[in-house]
């Protein structure tokens, strides 16, 4: 007689409840688990291929305090927090099989949980509710601004069209935002050919068609944000190939978070990656201020101190992104290494919502500088 295989619903391991499927959360992140929450306080992630067992347990507990990960270094297991895990997890069909077999499939998924002790539960709330307290000050335009539109659902009964490069290519020429959005719902494989369209030797080339790829996935990112995180994946990834030149990559990466840092701000610490080569630093720099304009919290979480070093780079290409820079996160601990700079006469280029301008470092100062008062003024 064949042994009835068993197949049940996950449960927490803390406290015996079913829990529901994982999903992805809002803010996107450079390493996504699908996060769901316990009604007892628990948190988990879902590691489909058991494989990223060090990787999903990070992401469960920064998930646990509130997306705060310089606090979730300091917390000690069992001290402050417990962990468990479900293993044998099916998430097609959201079951745990027990004989790690579903009809011929290979079961290797795993459930990792955490729940933080109360203390530390109640520190992480008040942690987040004081960065909040501090967006709603330092931001008043992000708050107050138009409400987000979501993008309409597209017909059932259309017509489907297929993206290829010719297509894509005549609707960047027409800059045709309704158009590309549509096709992004229609094909998936759209904003990979978007994409491939930054392989240009033209530099101007390339900011239009970073510029048209953040407005693309500004609206795509309302209903499927899905597609907009693996393109800051790729983009990411191809950044970091040291035997490819990363064309238009950084630039796009500025445009896509500047425009919906609400759901890929996370991904801001990782440009500071390329402040570090002679080539992407005036890029990386000039990236951080686009996000900056919207959201300056997202740079003040990060070390932003090293950011003075580059107001005394020789090239003046960098030194102008770093004091707009300074400005947009209104840096009144940098205003006399900037005044010093009152007087430089090096020009630099900034791309800004489809056009190239040109400026002198002084100029910027200037900009800076009044950005700070007005900043010192306002009490924020």
């Amino acid at each position: 007689m064949v042994k009835e295989k068993t197949i049940v619903r996950p449960w927490c391991p803390f406290c015996g409840q079913k829990v529901e499927r994982a999903s992805h959360a809002p803010l996107r992140k450079m390493s996504e688990f699908p996060v769901g929450r316990c009604q007892c306080g628990a948190v988990y992630t879902c590691d489909a291929t058991g494989h990223n067992v060090g990787a999903a347990i990070v992401e469960t507990l920064v998930y646990a305090c509130d997306d705060n990960a310089d606090f979730a270094w300091e917390l000690m297991p069992e001290d402050d927090y417990l962990t468990g895990r479900i293993e044998n997890y099916d998430e097609t069909t959201h079951r745990v099989v027990a004989e790690k077999n579903l009809d011929g499939r290979a079961v290797r998924g795993v459930l990792y949980f955490v729940r933080l002790h109360a203390d530390a539960r109640e520190i992480a709330r008040r942690i987040a509710e004081k960065r909040e307290e501090i967006l709603e000050r330092q931001v008043p335009a992000f708050k107050s601004g138009p409400a987000i539109v979501v993008e309409p659902a597209p017909d059932p009964k259309r017509v489907r069209l297929r993206a290829d490069k010719t297509l894509v290519r005549e609707m960047v020429d027409k800059d045709d935002i309704d158009g590309l959005v549509g096709l992004c719902f229609d094909d998936k494989k759209t904003l990979r050919l978007l994409q491939r369209l930054l392989y240009d030797p033209a530099a101007e080339r390339r900011w239009q068609v970073a510029w048209v790829i953040g407005r693309v996935a500004a609206r795509t990112s309302t209903r499927e944000p899905g597609q907009v995180s693996d393109l800051l994946h790729r983009l990411f990834e191809a950044c970091s190939d040291s035997a490819a030149t990363p064309w238009g990559m950084i630039e796009t990466i500025g445009c896509v978070v500047s425009l919906r840092p609400d759901i890929f701000g996370a991904f801001t610490r990782h440009l500071l990656n390329y402040l570090r080569e002679p080539s992407t630093c005036h890029l990386a720099l000039w990236a951080l201020a686009e996000i900056a304009e919207r959201r300056p919290d997202l740079i003040r979480d990060l070390p932003f101190y090293t950011l003075f070093n580059y107001l005394r780079h020789p090239e003046g290409e960098v030194r102008g992104q770093a004091v707009r820079l300074l400005g947009r996160i209104r840096a009144g601990e940098a205003t006399l290494q900037l005044m010093e700079l009152s007087r430089d006469t090096a020009m630099f280029t900034s791309f800004r919502e489809g056009n190239m301008v040109s400026a002198t470092v002084a100029e910027a100062v200037t900009e800076a500088l009044q950005a700070i008062d007005k900043g010192v003024s306002n009490g924020q």
